[in-house]
């Protein structure tokens, strides 16, 4: 039976989930956190994609959305709100509310300015997350979050059951974001990122659709920083940092920009890698820089990027024999 090209993608996506559901029973624990921290991550990291891939705005605070997402919740259960889906909720909504609220601030600037502004309030909250210690801790952070509690007979303290939980989001989440770039939407964003001029010319108003854009990359950030603080237990300013938002873009260029599924691997390829070779020497730091060079000098494109060129070089290269054979 012959099979058309877009057959290969769906085929390839049911083969990667089935893959992802059948591990767990495989890993040990210490595999399993690490498979969990790489789908919390992935989702953080395909948030910013809709930003850095499809609408071409490199944002040097989206940890902010990340870090309020998983503050928020660590204030509600350490305030006694036990109910899940209310410390979910309001992580998320928090983090829309400051995406909506910069975002109207932010995108009044371009280009390096942009990057810039981007990065100055980023900082701004880091800073307020390490001097309001009456709310966050301070620099000690909020600890103590345990696992939530779902309200069904099953416990979340087993790491392969919240690992599912993760992974329901994660796939959720996932279809959610594929749907919004394919839509209309996604397609006047992919518009604006080519040339905003030209869209401008068409009668779309460019200023909105990037801010509606970077409000959505804002939830789905904030929506991983909540699953992030019920896998750690705790949250500090770090992870407000200027530096977890240089390591989201990292994974981003590392896996492909504007694919989606390219930023996932990038959160797999930086965590392994980074297990791996820290297990081997002290100076992993500086081996992890050498490869993340390497990778922007000779995969521009990201590892899904350059196997999408390798593919479709392969079947040209496949149907041109084909047809000199004929």
């Amino acid at each position: 039976m012959k099979m058309n090209r877009g057959s290969f993608p769906i085929i390839g996506s049911i083969v990667v989930l089935l893959a992802i559901v059948i591990l767990p029973s495989l890993l040990t624990a210490y595999g399993l956190s690490l498979l969990t921290q790489v789908l919390i991550f992935g989702l953080f990291a395909m948030s910013l994609d809709l930003l850095v891939g499809y609408t071409g705005l490199v944002s040097f605070n989206h940890a902010s959305f990340f870090g309020v997402g998983a503050y928020t919740a660590a204030i509600l259960v350490t305030r006694g709100v036990e109910n899940f889906w209310l410390t979910l909720l309001g992580g998320v909504f928090i983090s829309l509310l400051l995406a909506f609220l910069l975002g109207s601030l932010v995108l009044r600037s371009s280009g390096p300015y942009f990057l810039m502004i981007t990065l100055a309030f980023g900082q701004m909250i880091f800073a307020l997350a390490w001097r309001w210690r009456s709310l966050t801790g301070g620099d000690d952070g909020l600890s103590g979050v345990p696992r939530p509690n779902l309200g069904l007979p099953i416990s979340m303290w087993d790491s392969q059951n919240f690992y599912y939980l993760v992974l329901v989001f994660f796939v959720l989440s996932s279809v959610v974001l594929w749907r919004i770039v394919r839509s209309k939407l996604g397609r006047v964003i992919i518009g604006v990122r080519e040339s905003e001029s030209r869209m401008q010319a068409l009668g779309y108003n460019t200023w909105l659709i990037k801010y509606l854009s970077y409000a959505i990359a804002g939830g789905f950030a904030g929506l991983a920083g909540v699953l992030f603080v019920y896998f750690n237990g705790f949250i500090s300013p770090q992870q407000l940092d200027w530096s977890m938002s240089g390591l989201v873009i990292l994974m981003v260029i590392i896996g492909g920009s504007g694919t989606l599924v390219g930023p996932v691997i990038g959160a797999g390829s930086i965590f392994i890698l980074q297990n791996l070779i820290s297990a081997q020497t002290e100076r992993w730091p500086m081996s992890m820089g050498i490869i993340f060079i390497l990778c922007v000098m000779y995969l521009r494109d990201g590892v899904v990027g350059h196997t999408i060129k390798l593919s479709k070089k392969g079947l040209k290269n496949y149907e041109r024999f084909r047809n000199n054979e004929r």
